[in-house]
């Protein structure tokens, strides 16, 4: 694989200026702040992930506001405590998006905010501890005790609160096995390690967050 100075060198020339550069780059937020948002929140990102997932996002985001108030702005306490009958009186509501299964989501992951809360006094806690050096740990977890927050939901939820991850876009997986680091998007554990090993060395030569690496180094494929 080839080293960050080529990779920061590869995008400066792409961009023009370290300037346009920095601009295309996200920021990760900070662990105060990750640990300051509150479990509604994050139940409420976690839902907004899974509906979001194969539908337009903008679709998803207007109609917010009614799933706000239909799950009691997703107080976890309130919302774990809706049963079946509630979730199929959902259904007949216009102004949501009727999927049964992923209405079922919500109370499942309300349990899960639930269950993290008791084991470590917030989920932000979860989140803003977590080590970046093992972020596909957090996704596995995520994926394993969370419902539908299985292949790339985990780190596409994990860039929406802020909390800092590479995500395996098409581009950066095309990037990837340019590097040959993978052969194919990275699922298996052995696969996922070797991607995790190969953003800690970029991140121990740059000091740069994941996320912006991430960014960077989808750049690198030519369209």
């Amino acid at each position: 694989m080839r080293d960050y100075k080529w990779l920061n060198e590869y995008c400066l020339n792409r961009f023009g200026s370290a300037a346009a550069l920095e601009a295309r780059l996200p920021q990760p937020a900070s662990e105060d702040q990750l640990r300051a948002l509150s479990d509604d929140r994050y139940l409420s990102l976690i839902s907004l992930r899974i509906f979001r997932a194969g539908l337009k996002h903008s679709l998803v985001d207007a109609k917010w506001p009614a799933f706000e108030q239909a799950f009691f702005g997703f107080d976890p306490d309130k919302v774990v405590l809706m049963g079946g009958e509630r979730l199929e009186s959902l259904m007949q509501d216009a102004r949501l998006i009727r999927h049964l299964g992923k209405l079922k989501s919500v109370p499942r992951n309300a349990q899960f905010v639930l269950d993290v809360r008791r084991e470590k006094g917030s989920f932000g806690a979860l989140i803003a501890d977590w080590p970046v050096t093992d972020i596909v740990g957090l996704w596995k977890y995520l994926a394993k005790h969370g419902s539908q927050l299985g292949g790339l939901s985990a780190p596409r939820l994990l860039r929406m609160v802020g909390k800092d991850t590479f995500i395996p876009t098409d581009d950066m997986v095309t990037a990837l096995k340019a590097q040959g680091i993978v052969d194919k998007a990275p699922t298996s554990l052995k696969d996922l390690a070797a991607v995790q090993s190969a953003f800690n060395q970029w991140q121990a030569q740059s000091g740069r967050p994941l996320c912006q690496l991430s960014v960077m180094l989808a750049h690198t494929v030519n369209h």
